[in-house]
C-alpha cells in the first residue's frame, strides 16, 4: 500500500498540472480569438500551443481519472456487487484490459515519437512550432502514467479483497481459457461464428459485467487482433497515428472548454437562483412550478449542457418544493428528469460536438439544426404539464405567492438575464459565423467566471473544482475515443464496415428501413451504454451507409441526438433516472419516477416523428 501511495501521487500531480493547463487553455484561446477578431493579429505558433495544451490535458488526465474511478462503466449490475466482487472486477480490468492495451500503445507510440525526433519533425505550417516530437512524447508519457496507475489499482483492490482464494481460482480459470484459445489459434481452428459478431458480443458482455467502457473497447480490439489471422497486431500500429490525429482536432478542443464553462456555472448558484425565481414567477398558475422546471432545464442545457448536474440540481431544489405544495410525485419527477436531459440536444451540446466530429459535419450547422427540435420539445413538455394540471387540479396545484408579483418579476428577470446574455453571446457568435465553437466556448468560460463573480461565489476553490472535474471528464471521454478507434480499426479490418454497408444497401436497399433499424438499435443501446460510446463506436459504422443512401447527414445526426436523449429517460436503465433517484432518496419512489417519465418519453418520440416527417424544420435557422 505504501508503493501504491507513491504511484497515486504521480497521477495526482499529473492531474493537478492538467487542471492548471485547462485554465491556461481557456485564457489562451480567448486571448487568441480576441486578438484575431479585434486586431487581426493571429499567430500559428499560438494556435499550435493551444492544441498542445489540449492534448496534455486529456493525456495527463488519463491516470488521474483512473485514480478517481472516473472512467465510466455500465453499473447496472456492478453497483449491486459485493465489495469482494467489485475488487476482483477491478483487478481483472487492470490485468487483462488496461495493462496489455497500455503496453501495446506505449510501444507503438514510442516508435512514432522516436521517428519524429530522428527526422527533426516540425510544423507543416509556416510560423508553427518546431520539435514536434515533444507532443508525441507526451502521448507516450500519458500512457506510461496510465500503466503505473493500473498497477496501483491492482495493489489497492487486492488489499481490499478478503477472499483472496476466489481471485486465484478465477485467475486460474482465465489462464485455462487463454490456453484453450491459444491452442485453437495455433491449430488454425475456424471461428464458430463470424468474428465481427463475436467482437460485439465480447464487448457487450464485458460492459454488462461492469468493466470500464474505454478499456473494454481497446482490449477487445487487441484480443481479436491477436487471434484473427486476417488482422494481426500490425493493424494497431496505426492507433498512435490515429490518436495523434484526434489530438490535432480543433473541433474537439471545444469539449473540455464547454465542460469547464458548465462546471463553473454549476457551482455559481445560477441554477438555484433561477429555480427559486422562476418557481415564484409561474407558481401562481396550476402546473407553474413544473413549467418553470422545464424552462430552467432549457436554460441550464444551453449554458451548462451537463445532464447529470442539471437533474441533480433540480432534484435537490425543485423536487422538495413541488412535493411540499402537493404536486404529484410522478409529474414532479418526470418533469425534472425530462427537463434535465435537454442538455443532450440543445446547443452547446457535447453530443452534437462529438457527432459533428464523427460524422465530419460542421458543429455550427448542427447547433443551428438542433434549435427547432429543442424548442419543439420544450413546447410539448409545457403543453403536457398544463394539460395535466387543467384536467387534474390535484396533480399540480397553484402556489400562493408571499411577495407582490412585481417584486417577483423583478427578481426573476435579474436571475434570467445574465445567463441568457451568456447563452446569446456563445451561441450567437457561432450561428452568425463570428467565432468557431472552440473560440465561443473559451469566451463562454470567461463569461461563466464573470457570472460567478456577479453572484459573489467566484474563488480559487470553485476554479480548482471546475478545472479538476474538467480533467476527469475530458480524460474519460477521450479515452473512450481512443478505445473506440482501436475497436474500429480491427472491426473494419475484419470486414465489419463492408458487411454493414452490404446488408443495408444490398439486402435491404431501402433507406427508411435503414433509418428505422438504425434508430431502433441506437435507442436500445441507449438503455445500457452512454451516448459517448454510441457516438464513437456505432455512428462511424453508419456514416458510409448514410452517404450511400443519400440521406441528409445533418438531419440524420439530429435524429440520433433526439434518440439518445429519449434513451436517457427510458426505464429501467435510463441514466437520468439514476441521477434523479440518487438525489431524491426516499422523497419519491422508483415506481413514481418510472410512471412520471413515460409520458415524456412519448413526447420525445412524437418530436422525433415530427422531425422525421418534416425534415426542413431543422433549417429554419439557416443551413
Amino acid at each position: 500500500m505504501q508503493l501504491s501511495y507513491y504511484l497515486d501521487r504521480l497521477s495526482k500531480y499529473a492531474g493537478l498540472l492538467a487542471a492548471v493547463l485547462v485554465v491556461a487553455l481557456s485564457l489562451l484561446v480567448s486571448y487568441d480569438a480576441m486578438m484575431r477578431y479585434l486586431f487581426s493579429a493571429g499567430s500559428i505558433a499560438l494556435q499550435e500551443v493551444e492544441w498542445h495544451l489540449f492534448d496534455a490535458v486529456f493525456l495527463l488526465g488519463l491516470s488521474y481519472a483512473l485514480k478517481h474511478d472516473k472512467h465510466v462503466r455500465v453499473d447496472i449490475f456492478f453497483e449491486r456487487y459485493l465489495l469482494d466482487v467489485k475488487s476482483i472486477v477491478q483487478i481483472l480490468s487492470m490485468l487483462l484490459l488496461v495493462i496489455p492495451f497500455s503496453l501495446l500503445f506505449i510501444a507503438d507510440a514510442y516508435d512514432m515519437a522516436l521517428q519524429s525526433y530522428l527526422q527533426h519533425e516540425v510544423s507543416s505550417d509556416p510560423g508553427g512550432l518546431s520539435n514536434r516530437w515533444i507532443i508525441k512524447a507526451v502521448l507516450v508519457f500519458g500512457f506510461v502514467l496510465l500503466l503505473v496507475q493500473a498497477v496501483s489499482e491492482v495493489f489497492k483492490a487486492y488489499h481490499k479483497l478478503k477472499n483472496k482464494a476466489l481471485l486465484f481460482k478465477i485467475l486460474v480459470g482465465v489462464a485455462l481459457v487463454a490456453t484453450l484459445i491459444y491452442m485453437a489459434w495455433y491449430n488454425r481452428m475456424a471461428f464458430w461464428f463470424d468474428p465481427v459478431f463475436l467482437m460485439f458480443a465480447m464487448a457487450l458482455v464485458l460492459l454488462m459485467l461492469g468493466f470500464q467502457v474505454a478499456f473494454v473497447f481497446g482490449a477487445t480490439a487487441l484480443f481479436f487482433a491477436l487471434i484473427a489471422d486476417e488482422v494481426g497486431l500490425h493493424v494497431l500500429e496505426m492507433l498512435p497515428y490515429r490518436t495523434y490525429g484526434i489530438m490535432g482536432n480543433i473541433t474537439l478542443m471545444a469539449v473540455p472548454l464547454f465542460i469547464f464553462m458548465g462546471l463553473i456555472l454549476e457551482k455559481s448558484k445560477m441554477a438555484e437562483t433561477l429555480l427559486e425565481s422562476m418557481g415564484q414567477l409561474f407558481g401562481s398558475v396550476r402546473g407553474g412550478v413544473a413549467v418553470s422546471v422545464v424552462l430552467v432545464g432549457a436554460i441550464l442545457a444551453a449554458s451548462t449542457g451537463i445532464v447529470g448536474a442539471s437533474v441533480v440540481m433540480m432534484s435537490l431544489i425543485a423536487l422538495p418544493l413541488m412535493l411540499k405544495h402537493g404536486y404529484s410525485p410522478s409529474l414532479a419527477s418526470g418533469s425534472i428528469a425530462a427537463s434535465g436531459t435537454l442538455g443532450q440536444l440543445i446547443p452547446p451540446s457535447i453530443v452534437l460536438i462529438v457527432l459533428g466530429d464523427q460524422m465530419h459535419l460542421s458543429v455550427g450547422d448542427l447547433f443551428k439544426a438542433a434549435v427547432v427540435p429543442g424548442i419543439l420539445l420544450i413546447i410539448l413538455y409545457i403543453l403536457y404539464i398544463l394539460t395535466v394540471a387543467f384536467f387534474n387540479k390535484d396533480a399540480a396545484p397553484a402556489i400562493v405567492l408571499q411577495k407582490p408579483y412585481a417584486e417577483v418579476l423583478k427578481s426573476a428577470l435579474k436571475a434570467i438575464i445574465p445567463p441568457l446574455l451568456l447563452i446569446g453571446a456563445v451561441l450567437g457568435s457561432i450561428f452568425v459565423g463570428i467565432a468557431s465553437p472552440t473560440e465561443s466556448a473559451a469566451i463562454g468560460v470567461l463569461g461563466a467566471m464573470a457570472l460567478a463573480a456577479y453572484n459573489r461565489v467566484f474563488n480559487m476553490a470553485l476554479l480548482r473544482y471546475a478545472a479538476v472535474e474538467t480533467v476527469k471528464l475530458t480524460a474519460m471521454i477521450f479515452m473512450i475515443l481512443i478505445g473506440a478507434t482501436a475497436f474500429s480499426l480491427v472491426f473494419n479490418e475484419l470486414g465489419g464496415g463492408d458487411m454493414a454497408l452490404q446488408f443495408f444497401t444490398g439486402e435491404i436497399g431501402d433507406k427508411w428501413t435503414f433509418i428505422l433499424i438504425a434508430m431502433g438499435v441506437i435507442f436500445l443501446l441507449g438503455f445500457f451504454i452512454d451516448f459517448i460510446e454510441i457516438a464513437f463506436v456505432v455512428v462511424p459504422i453508419l456514416v458510409p451507409i448514410v452517404a450511400s443512401f443519400g440521406i441528409d447527414p445533418i438531419w440524420f445526426a439530429i435524429l440520433i441526438a433526439m434518440n439518445l436523449q429519449a434513451s436517457f429517460l427510458t426505464p429501467p436503465f435510463g441514466f437520468a433516472l439514476f441521477y434523479l433517484k440518487g438525489a431524491a432518496g426516499e422523497k419519491v419512489s422508483t415506481g413514481a419516477i418510472y410512471r412520471g417519465v413515460v409520458p415524456f418519453i412519448a413526447l420525445q418520440l412524437l418530436a422525433l416523428l415530427i422531425i422525421v416527417l418534416f425534415p426542413d424544420l431543422i433549417y429554419l435557422f439557416g443551413k
